[in-house]
């Protein structure tokens, strides 16, 4: 057993999307920052949530190789494809075993499923040739040279049938997309009490008792404190439930939002949410 474990994030900076309309406030559509977390002991690791493009799947392989690290398994929270599209080619690369829940595996043929008229329009031409070859994690752990990563199902939150990695040696949760930190978040499958659910998923998170979470969008300039990124997400998902009642339109509706968190990156996740949740 090694005698403790450690953690680094590679932040992939946001993608340019190929869409030519512009965010209300003038930006150019990009997609968020993702974060894909090493969680590493003396000899061996986890890599959680690979990327989505093939250049950013090549700097994060380079980046697990450059640490020496024995990369056992690639840890998948949920099914949005930019949180898996890469795991294929780092499987075969390091000799690795993709796992996830249940859930997410549906979730990742489903987003497989629409990748042609979804993925691929948004990113033509970017992302690698894969398939769903993730197995269901066998009793709600991952071994890390004696020590237990603990996952943890947590439904609905900006997509369906979610998960979170929990490290309690480290006091951390590698959150998926239950936390964002100082990002938009992405509110287009909020319909319905996707809210509250989605809430009720960052109760699950805060009751692990973390002191670091990883988000799955961060903003590369913050840190991770846990008590931090738990309230603002919470925040966020308050303040547009309140919105989303009070607003008539999809444009106010953005435009108040941006009113109330005018620091957060990537306008355009939030846009995207609005154009959905007012038909």
């Amino acid at each position: 057993m090694s005698d403790k474990l450690s953690y680094d994030v590679f932040i992939a900076d946001p993608v340019p999307q190929d869409v030519t309309d512009l965010v209300p406030n003038g930006d150019k559509r990009m997609f968020s920052p993702l974060s894909i977390t090493l969680v590493s002991g003396d000899r061996d690791a986890v890599l959680v949530d690979p990327p989505m493009t093939i250049a950013q799947t090549a700097a994060v392989g380079d980046w697990v190789e450059s640490t020496g690290k024995n990369l056992t398994h690639i840890f998948v929270t949920h099914g949005h494809g930019d949180h898996w599209f890469g795991s294929a080619e780092l499987a075969e690369r390091f000799g690795a075993e993709v796992v996830a829940t249940a859930g997410t595996i549906e979730q990742m043929h489903r987003n497989l499923a629409i990748r042609e008229f979804f993925w691929d329009a948004l990113f033509p031409g970017q992302i690698p040739a894969t398939d769903v070859v993730a197995t269901e994690v066998v009793g709600g752990t991952i071994g890390l040279e004696g020590h237990l990563l603990t996952v943890v199902d947590v439904g609905h939150t900006d997509t369906d049938d979610t998960s979170v990695l929990h490290v309690p040696d480290l006091d951390l949760v590698v959150a998926g997309d239950v936390i964002y930190n100082g990002v938009h978040q992405f509110l287009r499958e909020a319909q319905g009490d996707g809210i509250g659910a989605w809430l009720d998923a960052i109760d699950t998170v805060e009751s692990l008792r973390p002191r670091l979470v990883v988000a799955g969008h961060k903003d590369k300039g913050l840190d991770d404190d846990a008590e931090r990124t738990v309230r603002e997400t919470r925040e966020y998902l308050l303040a547009a439930r309140t919105l989303l009642a009070e607003e008539t339109t999809a444009l106010g509706f953005f435009n108040a939002m941006l009113d109330r968190f005018p620091t957060r990156l990537n306008p355009g996740a939030l846009w995207g949410g609005a154009t959905a949740l007012y038909p």
